[in-house]
């Protein structure tokens, strides 16, 4: 038998649903903001910085500190690919066994809604770079130079099946409106 006060709760609870009460919400406003942290990558030889705010692999998201989101996975085309299917998953490469940002193959350009680079995609399929043994480990800022490297014997190239939502936000070709950066701690526009 409820007791008293768990009914009078309920029929209070009861009271508002059918009252037409809604539920606490949580709305943006203009002066909200939020962090998310910075990561400097590569495109043909210059500096990016992008976001990871998801990750098709529970491991890679825990590391990352980015949403787990299996679905993802999804993303990648049916394999072989047939001639000129398009897809909406681009190459990110990432280096395994020395410190480097990523490389990408192609960004917003600029990066906003003036985009003009219809290649460009935040969702990557992550290819893991790694240096060999024996071979001295230099920073590769391009996709061509990464080929290159690979080609001589200096990299190996591992696909994978990792899908990652890493939305580029700053590069050469701007930032998205509204970006602050904190460089340093101070913040910039």
């Amino acid at each position: 038998m409820p007791r008293p006060l768990a009914r009078s709760s309920l029929a209070a609870l009861l009271s508002c649903a059918l009252m037409g009460a809604a539920p606490l919400s949580v709305q943006a406003q203009e002066t909200d903001t939020v962090e998310l942290p910075l990561i400097s990558g590569w495109f043909e030889g210059k500096p990016v910085r992008y976001v990871t705010t998801d990750v098709s692999d529970r491991q890679a998201a825990a590391e990352m500190g980015a949403n787990y989101v299996p679905r993802l996975a999804n993303a990648i085309p049916p394999q072989p690919p047939t001639p000129g299917q398009k897809s909406a998953v681009e190459r990110i490469y990432s280096f395994v066994n020395v410190r480097q940002g990523g490389v990408l193959p192609s960004l917003p350009q600029p990066t906003g809604s003036a985009n003009a680079d219809p290649n460009y995609s935040p969702l990557w399929q992550v290819h893991k770079v790694i240096w060999q043994a024996g071979r001295t480990p230099r920073v590769l800022k391009s996709e061509e130079e990464i080929l290159a490297a690979e080609e001589a014997g200096e990299v190996a190239i591992e696909k994978t099946g990792i899908i990652v939502n890493c939305p580029v936000v700053i590069s050469d070709y701007g930032s998205l409106p509204h970006v602050r950066v904190k460089l340093g701690g101070a913040a910039q526009r």
